[in-house]
């Protein structure tokens, strides 16, 4: 089903028809080998650096219970890189699921370290209206893993179809067995899709080894997204094509801050 053509991998269009059909009905779906484990390798380096260097820093770091953390990622190599960010496989099932302009904004990783434990089960958006309304697609989150991701080290976990459901009756139809909480497992490579709406939590990472998995937020042009942010420096913004510079929705400077203060730690809904 998959070549890779420059170390991109290129799908048919019913391939992409069937991933975007995924995405709608079970609120997931997972794209297997997408990035060359060469980026992966470079990404895992320069985190490992960047969380190390937040570590020291004020702030630098946004907790998310306990031995669970949050960082966003500064648009620096190898981090801003729009095959990633742009990539066309992710770009062709957004245009497929999305009815209207789109908007990137959110880059960042989320790591669950020894000691973590399951996250209370929730969803990360509201619905637009009430629950008594079924919500389309309006917003995404596309990860990717930075290791393998085992049964061992903190997978994520989902209840497919949830996104559709008022939350109560997702909630007690988890309680009682009839949806799964299902953990998923991926590779190095491998890229999740997903609605923020599906009913879903972290589990505990009981390895001595960080298990971070990058999140890339996309929503529709109008969604207001107050908790995440986007800063690029002027050189690299304006060095995009006008198409790319439209997706991001973000402040544009000179210079980018040498210390980040986190604030996205109230996510759950």
């Amino acid at each position: 089903m998959v070549q890779s053509i420059g170390g991109i991998a290129k799908y048919s269009a019913t391939d992409l028809d069937r991933l975007a059909q995924e995405l709608n009905t079970d609120g997931i779906c997972v794209i297997r080998n997408l990035f060359e484990q060469k980026l992966i390798d470079e990404w895992l380096e320069a985190f490992e650096k960047l969380f190390h260097d937040r570590q020291n820093q004020p702030g630098g770091l946004a907790p998310r219970e306990v031995s669970r953390y949050y960082l966003t990622l500064p648009w620096v190599s190898p981090f801003a890189n729009e095959w990633v960010f742009a990539n066309p496989v992710i770009m062709a099932i957004l245009k497929r699921v999305f009815y209207q302009e789109y908007v990137m904004v959110q880059l960042g990783v989320d790591v669950p370290f020894q000691g973590s434990d399951y996250q209370e089960t929730h969803r990360d958006f509201r619905p637009l209206f009430s629950d008594a309304i079924v919500t389309p697609l309006y917003a995404l989150a596309v990860n990717f893993p930075l290791v393998e991701v085992t049964a061992d080290n903190g997978p994520f976990q989902m209840a497919k179809g949830t996104h559709v459901l008022p939350r109560e009756e997702g909630l007690q139809k988890i309680a009682r067995g009839e949806i799964p909480m299902e953990s998923f497992y991926m590779q190095p490579g491998d890229v999740m899709m997903r609605s923020p709406l599906a009913l879903h939590r972290g589990s505990p990472n009981r390895t001595n080894q960080p298990r971070p998995m990058v999140v890339m937020g996309y929503s529709m042009h109008w969604l207001h997204t107050p908790k995440v942010d986007l800063t690029l420096p002027r050189d690299y913004y304006d060095s995009l094509p006008e198409e790319l510079r439209q997706m991001l929705r973000c402040q544009v400077v000179e210079e980018l801050p040498k210390e980040k203060v986190e604030t996205y730690i109230n996510f759950k809904y």
